[in-house]
């Protein structure tokens, strides 16, 4: 249901999928450690294997970093693996070392593999095949060349068959707002053109993770927004634009995406989700896990969104009325709500007698309509969005810490809270209180017992008395 390789925590990845409907996950990794130095952690790609995109395997590394010396010797970035020939072409971030400023040098490099199941990588030359162009793009400190994805381009009039956008930082642009994708052309995959940004905002540092969806009308670009912390959405009736901005296409917390075909023919996005160093509410955000998919709908008269992925109900059980930690529920929101999802102490563990029931909210999810938001213990706000429009239902979904919310079905907010106790969840609206039926979520492997399984809740030995 979420995924990270045994004691690590996963970053930005890339999804294969072979004849048999395997699909592999190439990923960043990196141990958990409160400093996290992703020039020297971020050394080699992770590999998980699976047949439903929930249930994921980890089958070890499958590359690393390039031989002292050359352009990826210290790290290897996001990378881009996808189907050429009989075998397999990716393209990948090397990073050679740091600016005198210590500032990551980033280029992009290429490998080829006669496979394809994400294994048997050998790198093209010893050298990158595109790098940032000084003319449209920094080149030194604050630079960016990063994050490449590749698309054949068959657009009347493309310049090249094969079209590279990347995250890079515009040279025209105050670096506080310079975040930009690059673009590059090439007809063969070994030789690029650079040209200038193909999108360049104004208002953004860093737009990470840049990728390219065919539409039947044209194309998406989904980019990260660093500073945010979420995805963005731009639609296009070809690569080279015009391109349109249609705002975010997912909530702050889910990043770096990526587009896959699910098993029952959907396409689907599946995204990174952060943690806390120590699994508890006061430790720093750090690399997370992979989170399970999301339905991308594409409607040709409106904005892209992404939405509840009917794949999931298969990992559901039946309703009940007991505490339970991973959950699904809806909830009506005629009128203003809040649901308690877990509590601050376990039932009937109160020493106060004030509280016999564990009934102060330790997780609650509210909504007032357009409102909608999340607290943790004392009310604190963990993170709140305004809908575009009022909400009929919520559909509200918990895996250990990481909380989920659907308005009306799209996927509108989420965050992590480690604290509280699982309970009944109850609804309380107009100063009625009901409780709210769940369907408990069946994990993949339950019994995971590492720095990377989803939190089981509050160990014992830690709860007050």
């Amino acid at each position: 249901m979420r995924y990270a390789p045994p004691g690590f925590c996963v970053n930005d990845f890339a999804v294969l999928t072979d004849e048999e409907g395997t699909h592999t996950v190439l990923h960043l990794q990196g141990p958990w450690t409160r400093e996290f130095d992703h020039l020297r952690m971020e050394t080699s790609y992770g590999r998980a294997t699976s047949t439903d995109l929930v249930h994921w395997e980890p089958q070890g590394a499958a590359f690393g970093v390039g031989l002292p010396g050359r352009f990826d010797q210290q790290a290897v970035w996001t990378m881009h693996p996808f189907r050429h020939g009989t075998g397999m072409a990716m393209f990948y971030t090397g990073v050679s070392g740091l600016t005198a400023g210590g500032w990551p040098l980033q280029a992009v490099g290429l490998a080829y593999s006669d496979r394809v199941d994400g294994t048997g990588w050998r790198r093209h030359g010893t050298g990158p095949v595109v790098q940032a162009d000084s003319r449209w793009y920094r080149t030194g400190e604050r630079m960016g060349w990063r994050d490449p994805f590749v698309v054949r381009n068959d657009d009347d009039g493309a310049p090249a068959r094969w079209a590279m956008v990347v995250c890079a930082s515009d040279a025209s642009r105050p670096v506080e707002v310079s975040g930009c994708v690059g673009l590059a052309t090439s007809d063969d995959l070994e030789h690029w053109t650079v040209h200038p940004p193909l999108i360049s905002p104004g208002d953004i540092d860093e737009l990470e993770c840049p990728i390219l969806e065919r539409l039947d009308d044209g194309w998406l670009l989904i980019g990260c927004v660093n500073a945010t912390n979420n995805f963005e959405a731009w639609t296009a009736p070809q690569i080279e634009g015009p391109w349109t901005r249609r705002g975010p296409l997912g909530p702050t917390g889910a990043y770096a995406p990526r587009v896959t075909t699910a098993p029952d023919g959907t396409r689907v996005i599946l995204h990174t989700t952060p943690r806390r160093v120590g699994l508890t509410d006061s430790g720093d955000r750090c690399r997370g896990m992979l989170a399970q998919p999301k339905l991308l709908v594409t409607p040709a008269d409106a904005a892209p969104r992404l939405e509840w992925w009917p794949g999931l109900d298969a990992w559901l059980g039946e309703e009940t009325d007991q505490a339970t930690l991973h959950a699904v529920a809806d909830i009506d929101v005629s009128e203003p709500v809040e649901i308690t999802l877990r509590t601050d102490r376990p039932d009937g563990d109160h020493p106060d007698g004030n509280h016999p029931h564990g009934d102060r909210p330790a997780l609650a999810v509210g909504c007032d309509g357009k409102n909608l938001w999340a607290t943790g213990p004392e009310g604190f706000r963990l993170s709140e969005t305004v809908l575009a429009e009022p909400a009929a239902t919520l559909r509200i979904l918990t895996i250990g810490e990481y909380l989920e919310v659907y308005a009306d079905g799209v996927f509108v907010l989420s965050t992590m809270c480690y604290s509280g106790h699982p309970a009944p969840w109850k609804a309380v609206a107009e100063g009625r209180t009901r409780t709210v039926p769940v369907r408990p979520i069946r994990l993949p492997n339950p019994h995971r017992d590492d720095a990377s399984a989803i939190w089981p809740g509050p160990s014992p030995h830690l709860t007050e008395h």
